[in-house]
């Protein structure tokens, strides 16, 4: 008995802008919003490095989540490849209506865009999430540009926002400052 065999598609393709999910930006500087490949990995690694205050993970952990969620997470392009803007989550096991957002990063040629919001547009748009109505995320009390972003999300998408203390600065280590759970929905994914 054989397995039956998935297409192949090498990482070069993926990165092309005909499969990107949006377009986006002005149409002199246009951006690609599409899933990730492991071609993406390293280029992500170092435009989470110039985002400050984020947290800076391995390459190695910034390559899985290309790969292994691709379909939770998102990157965005301009012309020349150049990533930047990542945006990375997951789909909770213990649940499934609710989207964790881990990390969003965009880049210094990219702010002032939106572009953060259409890349966790883009994902929330995406088939795979179908079924889920919640997005959680962590954030910092001093992070305005965080908070605005998710005020405006849940504004645009007609659903609470609610937060609460979720790890403190002694969880942390003592040397992090706290982190609040933000807690979004439900809302209606089609109408992302």
């Amino acid at each position: 008995m054989s397995t039956p065999t998935q297409p192949f598609t090498p990482s070069a393709d993926l990165a092309r802008p005909t499969v990107a999910d949006a377009v986006v930006g002005h149409a002199e500087t246009p951006l690609f919003i599409r899933k990730p490949n492991a071609d993406d990995g390293w280029g992500v690694y170092e435009l989470v490095k110039a985002c400050p205050p984020l947290d800076v993970n391995s390459a190695y952990a910034y390559l899985l989540l290309a790969t292994q969620f691709r379909d939770t997470c998102a990157v965005a392009t301009n012309e020349s490849g150049e990533i930047v803007g990542f945006v990375s989550g997951y789909v909770k096991d213990n649940a499934p209506d609710t989207y964790f957002l881990w990390q969003v990063a965009v880049g210094e040629k990219a702010r002032g865009t939106g572009l953060a919001r259409r890349l966790v547009e883009a994902i929330m748009s995406r088939p795979e999430l179908d079924d889920v109505h919640h997005l959680e995320t962590t954030i910092t009390p001093d992070n305005q540009a965080s908070w605005g972003l998710f005020r405006r999300l849940a504004a645009r998408w007609h659903a609470p926002l609610n937060s609460r203390e979720y790890f403190s600065t002694e969880q942390l280590g003592g040397e992090h400052d706290p982190e609040n759970l933000v807690r979004i929905g439900p809302f209606q994914t089609g109408r992302i």
